[in-house]
């Protein structure tokens, strides 16, 4: 099984991320970029590729483990951005955070619990996001149109919520675009106190 491990994002969070996709969509040419649809909108904290389905137990225990204690988190969407940066993005994103910086220690805890099932290396600096889409060859004068929108949306705010679980998420292609199905749900357990 192709697998990842994200945060499902509320409806509300989606509607305001979509419509933010929307504005950016109709400025830019129709072919610069394969936008997200909004079915496939998550937070993703590791990207695991292919996975024996006969260790998913045990990959579930482990992501479990990493979780205990940890506590849900108080995240919010804003911004637009993009790798590497917008005069040249390969990806368009909205950013992700919570206001005590935890989400990077739960991405730094689950990459270690999972280092025994992928091949996959692990993550550098990790940046939480929403990926919006993928450019394909985007021009000089387009990303300049992209970052000038982005640059309005600087101080947008697309929601806030409570994350109290993350999802081990299978993914299959089709031709019309990736299908997702949360093949297990990992509660983040009340805070321990130390």
């Amino acid at each position: 099984m192709r697998l990842f491990i994200a945060v499902a994002l509320p409806e509300q969070v989606k509607d305001a991320i979509e419509k933010a996709q929307e504005e950016l969509r109709g400025a830019l040419a129709e072919r610069s970029v394969r936008w997200t649809k909004r079915g496939q909108f998550h937070l993703t904290l590791k990207f695991l590729g292919d996975v024996d389905p006969q260790r998913l137990d045990a990959l579930t225990h482990a992501v479990g483990r990493a979780c205990e204690g940890f506590g849900s988190l108080q995240l919010r969407a804003g911004r637009i951005g993009g790798f590497p940066d917008l005069r040249r993005p390969r990806v368009v994103w909205t950013r992700v955070h919570d206001e005590r910086e935890r989400l990077p220690a739960l991405q730094r805890a689950v990459e270690t619990a999972v280092a025994g099932f992928t091949a996959e290396t692990p993550e550098g600096a990790f940046t939480g996001h929403v990926t919006l889409g993928r450019c394909r060859t985007i021009k000089r004068s387009q990303a300049e149109i992209l970052a000038t929108l982005a640059g309005g949306m600087v101080n947008r705010s697309f929601g806030q919520w409570t994350a109290d679980r993350i999802e081990i998420i299978r993914s299959e292609m089709a031709p019309e675009g990736s299908r997702y199905t949360t093949v297990a749900e990992i509660p983040l357990g009340p805070v321990t106190v130390k």
